[in-house]
């Protein structure tokens, strides 16, 4: 791939004004191109461009096209700037009358450098624009991503901007694919605000098309790229895609000092306003009410987040991206070798660690493959929890949960970047392809919503939006229960053989996962009702269908032994996850008191269930008729 810069503008207003400016503010300005004015960052505006271009090895050439009237200050510019000399392209022109036009300088460099067999990026190297905003890799890497087209930036237009200034692209939001592109149109001419500018990245296939559009436009004036642009995606639907900075461009076109002093000033408040400060975000533990395990089996299910105990991450920015270990749940120092061997049977490895990098890997290639260009900052991320560990709460999806919120934030990236409702996803994506952690959508769900939540992962639902029904019951709950065993076995080997036979067509497992599904909405009427007797035993029945479809064995003794003693003070009781602890439901003050002894006694943990409600409700849908 090669890159070429162009110069060859003649900016008449502009030199114009600084010729006539009689303050002698502007008198260091007479006669110097546009792309070399001084920049908000104290550099000059081609030197941005040229530091973007050459931090890696990405183009085996770049080369800049400018004027015969300009020529001697870009030669200049080279030199002190370890720009190939040999690279500048002068087209020849003197004056804005005899000007050429882009695409014949395109044309030029095409010919002159015999680049026909190259993709080409091509960039105007007088644009203003924050710096550290995107990084150049992450455009190239997109192109590579669509070999089917080509590329063409844009950007959301501040609302100070006209769209008669501006190239404007109507993109599809599922694919990226530009629609359409309109030159300079009317505000009432479309809706769009995405501004299209001189940064395009063409296959070697379209470039063989410069000719053609240059010939039939002969008699015409209009060879700017915006006009090849429109005749290459609205007359040779040409296939284009749209990749949106999350920085403007400025200072394009016919502009004066005004023009200029405004946009220094936006972009030099843009730099000092921004916000360094860290950003915490948090994300809930979880309970499974009713339903569970028929999340992953095209269910339906009643999950309920607690504010009990929560899971957190921290990103700051920083010179250079840092994972900084757990003190306690990622020990790389031991008094010993038998305490590394204790501490490692118990713990795991590097529990919380492996879980921020593999969000983050993967959040980098969720951006990289839909065309989303993050900002080029670096981070310190951290992270804490008080979740018990192994008890079926959810707690390795609410590091990766809270994980995600921190780099959405950060990147400030919004819901038509990563819809709600596709988080989940994401998320149980990162532990089962990442970290081949077994486990299904329900936790995620719950921690990104919050409060309690009715599910429907019904096959005709998830394929047909690619994501379940969500739906926030809105009710008080009577008063739950949560014991929990602070050393259990992994939650993560209960499941058995269900997956496989569920699979395979076992009758048994299928009927089971409907009885599941049926469960979660008589319960979902109890909950409306306020009936709670009829919760309770919708609980005990859930219990029941998980015990008969998984056996004794493959739930565990210790597990069993919970629900035992729930059930001996007439507590309805049930996992809340995949095991190490259990839910339940008992109004009787005097028997909870007992109940809680008996846990404590049998060396249990047991708390009361403090729910935590939604910071913003979902619109309200009747989970039985959705």
């Amino acid at each position: 791939m090669a890159c070429v810069i162009f110069t060859a503008g003649h900016a008449h207003k502009l030199s114009e004004e600084i010729q006539n400016d009689k303050s002698g503010k502007y008198a260091h300005l007479k006669g110097v191109p546009k792309a070399l004015f001084p920049s908000p960052r104290g550099k000059r505006i081609l030197d941005h461009w040229w530091d973007a271009l050459n931090t890696r090895q990405l183009f085996s050439n770049v080369f800049l096209v400018t004027n015969a009237d300009k020529y001697k200050h870009f030669e200049r510019w080279a030199t002190a700037s370890d720009f190939p000399v040999e690279n500048i392209i002068n087209d020849g022109s003197t004056t804005e009358a005899n000007s050429i036009g882009a695409i014949a300088d395109l044309e030029l460099v095409l010919r002159a450098k015999n680049l026909w067999k190259h993709n080409i990026l091509v960039i105007a190297g007088d644009m203003l624009f924050q710096d550290s905003k995107f990084d150049i890799a992450q455009v190239i890497d997109y192109f590579h991503r669509k070999p089917d087209g080509d590329l063409a930036i844009y950007y959301e237009m501040e609302d100070s901007e006209c769209t008669t200034s501006r190239g404007i692209v109507e993109v599809c939001q599922t694919t990226n694919r530009i629609l359409k592109f309109i030159e300079k149109p009317l505000p009432e001419e479309t809706l769009s605000r995405n501004a299209s500018v001189v940064f395009y990245t063409f296959r070697c296939e379209t470039m063989a098309l410069v000719p053609i559009f240059i010939n039939e436009h002969s008699k015409t004036t209009q060879h700017s790229f915006g006009n090849f642009m429109e005749w290459l995606i609205n007359d040779q639907k040409v296939l284009v895609y749209g990749m949106k900075l999350p920085t403007g461009f400025q200072f394009i076109g016919k502009v004066g000092l005004k023009d200029y002093e405004s946009w220094v000033s936006y972009f030099a408040n843009l730099a000092e306003n921004e916000c360094k400060d860290p950003i915490t975000m948090r994300a809930y533990a979880r309970v499974g009410l009713m339903g569970n395990p028929s999340d992953g089996f095209h269910g339906k299910t009643i999950s309920l987040s607690i504010a009990n105990f929560w899971a957190e991450a921290t990103i700051a920015e920083s010179s250079k991206l840092r994972l900084i270990p757990h003190p306690v749940n990622d020990p790389t120092e031991f008094g010993s070798l038998s305490d590394l061997y204790g501490i490692s049977d118990k713990e795991g490895y590097l529990g919380g660690l492996r879980l921020l990098q593999a969000t983050c890997k993967k959040f980098y290639y969720y951006c990289a493959e839909r065309g989303i260009a993050l900002t080029r900052r670096n981070f310190t991320l951290s992270y804490d929890t008080n979740i018990p560990r192994q008890v079926g709460l959810a707690g390795s999806s609410a590091i990766v949960t809270a994980t995600l919120k921190c780099l959405l934030a950060f990147f400030n990236l919004a819901d038509q970047d990563m819809s709600q409702n596709i988080q989940p996803q994401f998320i149980l994506d990162v532990e089962r392809e990442e970290l081949h952690i077994n486990a299904g959508l329900q936790d995620r769900v719950v921690q990104i919503f919050e409060g309690l939540v009715y599910m429907d992962f019904s096959k005709s639902v998830m394929e047909k939006q690619g994501y379940g029904n969500y739906i926030h019951l809105d009710v008080e709950l009577p008063p739950l229960f949560l014991a929990y065993r602070p050393n259990p076995s992994d939650s993560g080997r209960i499941h058995s053989d269900i997956l496989a036979r569920w699979q395979k067509g076992d009758s048994e497992v299928i009927e089971g996962m409907q009885k599941f599904a049926e469960l979660t909405c008589l319960a979902t009427t109890a909950l409306k009702s306020a009936d709670w007797s009829t919760l309770a035993h919708l609980m005990n029945e859930n219990f029941n269908l998980r015990r008969q479809l998984y056996g004794d064995a493959a739930l565990g003794e210790e597990n069993l032994l919970m629900i035992n003693i729930a059930r001996r003070f007439g507590a309805a009781v049930k996992f809340p996850g995949s095991g190490g602890a259990v839910v339940g439901l008992l109004q009787d003050r005097a028997k909870m008191a007992e109940m809680r002894e008996c846990y404590q006694n049998s060396g249990c943990v047991v708390v009361d269930v403090i729910p935590k409600k939604p910071d913003v409700m979902l619109p309200y849908l009747d989970p039985l008729n959705p």
